[in-house]
């Protein structure tokens, strides 16, 4: 009786322990989709990056009165934007 006790207590152990590996392998594939999908766009982040950091230097240098940013005023292309948006929609597929 005593042996058949521990066996289903074993059995509900290895359940269990079952159900955590699980859910760590689930847990596991998620975050190799994640690293997959940064690694997939790191040169799109990193140019938005760069491009985000240029517009902040301009802005600065605008409100700071800087005469040698004569390109300041130039409108530059919204690709930023653009790849800031289709990271957005990327990472809501």
């Amino acid at each position: 009786a005593d042996m058949e006790g521990n066996l289903e207590e074993k059995k509900a152990e290895e359940k269990s322990t079952t159900k955590a590996i699980m859910a760590a392998g689930k847990y596991i594939s998620s975050l190799h989709s994640e690293c997959d999908w940064l690694m997939q766009y790191y040169d799109v982040r990193k140019e938005a990056r760069t491009d985000e950091i240029d517009a902040l230097e301009k802005a600065a240098g605008i409100l700071r009165g800087a005469d040698d940013f004569e390109f300041a005023l130039v409108q530059v292309g919204a690709s930023h934007i653009r790849t800031r948006k289709f990271l957005r929609r990327q990472r809501a597929a």
